[in-house]
């Protein structure tokens, strides 16, 4: 809850659908979490919202920056991010994007396979590399699959070649998958990375860095432990494996220090059944997957909703958006229920949308424009 966002919703009455991100709230967020793990150095995964204030926020806090793109990068370092403190993370680069983002002075590359390594020596000789392993993402909410990683053998693999090829083997990433739900999740991958840095050491390659990834979890409809609960783990579970000698540390948190921050106001275009024995109402909004709420694909994210009537008489409901698609049904099986007093132009608040909403929001699809924002 914000107050701010709500009275600058009573005052401005902007146009629906709209994203409303407190900033302060980002702010807060951000010092929590320095303060729950002081000794990782926190890298803002920019695709979670890369408006130019939240990072131009977030690098006067002294963050640094995951960057999923040379855009990101540019759009970070003219908000005041340090190249030197930016990590192109992607493991799916172009190689005339990886000679861009070295050229601007980033010499920390992320990658997964021996094509991108070769990149990587090719087009950023000398540069920091780290190889990104698959873990176990079960308990995530919006998993990341195979899609980014490779096997521990192959890691250790490429890892071995770095050297020779002109680069700096320096260290190691996984990713415990978005919105991470089960804090064990850290121990399980944090234990496999340890095998890496001692496997390695033994072959004569010291890896320097351990890149703990995102999936650190942001708090929506259904009840997860909290925050605190998480980076405990983390900590207990490097002073266990690391015990010895501890490495550089980062951690590339998006949704958790942003999504809270954001409240989404939509409209509500129509409430039809489609049968008269029906009990579920469709409720339309004028906003869907298309317009920013692609999280919500297989009932994934579910976000917390007030309306204009909560604490009266509720029934079932099937959230859906303006489009003309098909799949544009936001939750079905969710068993999401509204007032039944609920109209036609009334307008409902989404909470916890400040991630992963504008950016993932379309241009023009049905003639819709973007979703408008506000940083207040």
């Amino acid at each position: 809850m914000s107050d701010k966002i709500f009275r600058f919703l009573a005052e401005q009455r902007p146009d629906t659908p709209c994203l409303v991100v407190d900033l302060d709230i980002v702010a807060e967020k951000f010092r929590t979490l320095e303060g729950l793990l002081p000794k990782i150095d926190i890298y803002y995964a920019v695709k979670a919202n890369p408006a130019p204030e939240i990072l131009s926020l977030l690098a006067g806090l002294g963050a640094g920056f995951d960057a999923a793109s040379i855009q990101e990068i540019r759009t970070a370092i003219a908000a005041g991010g340090s190249p030197s403190r930016i990590s192109y993370g992607n493991t799916i680069k172009k190689r005339s994007e990886i000679a861009a983002a070295y050229e601007l002075g980033v010499r920390l590359f992320a990658f997964d396979s021996q094509a991108e390594l070769e990149k990587i020596a090719e087009a950023a000789p000398g540069s920091k590399v780290y190889c990104r392993i698959w873990v176990s993402e079960s308990g995530a909410d919006w998993p990341l699959t195979r899609k980014f990683g490779c096997a521990f053998d192959m890691a250790c693999d490429l890892l071995r070649q770095a050297g020779g090829l002109g680069v700096d083997p320096y260290g190691v990433m996984f990713h415990v998958g978005s919105q991470q739900t089960k804090p064990e999740q850290w121990e399980t991958a944090i234990a496999i990375a340890k095998r890496m840095f001692e496997r390695l050491r033994a072959d004569g390659v010291s890896l320097k860095m351990l890149n703990l990834g995102g999936g650190l979890p942001a708090h929506y409809r259904v009840e997860i432990p909290p925050i605190e609960t998480h980076t405990q783990t983390i900590q207990e579970s490097l002073a266990r494996h690391f015990s010895d000698e501890m490495p550089e540390l980062m951690i590339e948190p998006g949704r958790c220090l942003v999504a809270e921050a954001g409240i989404l106001q939509s409209e509500i275009v129509l409430i039809a059944k489609k049968a008269k024995q029906d009990e579920v109402r469709w409720v339309y909004l004028d906003i869907g997957k298309f317009g920013g709420l692609a999280e919500t694909m297989d009932e994934a994210i579910e976000y917390p909703l007030r309306t204009p009537h909560d604490g009266g008489p509720e029934g079932p409901v099937i959230l859906a958006g303006p489009t003309c698609d098909g799949v544009d049904i936001l939750y079905e099986k969710a068993a999401y229920l509204l007032p039944l007093d609920l109209a036609i132009g009334d307008r409902i608040e989404i909470f916890s949308t400040g991630a992963y909403t504008t950016t993932y929001a379309t241009v023009g699809f049905n003639g819709l424009p973007p979703l408008k924002a506000y940083y207040v």
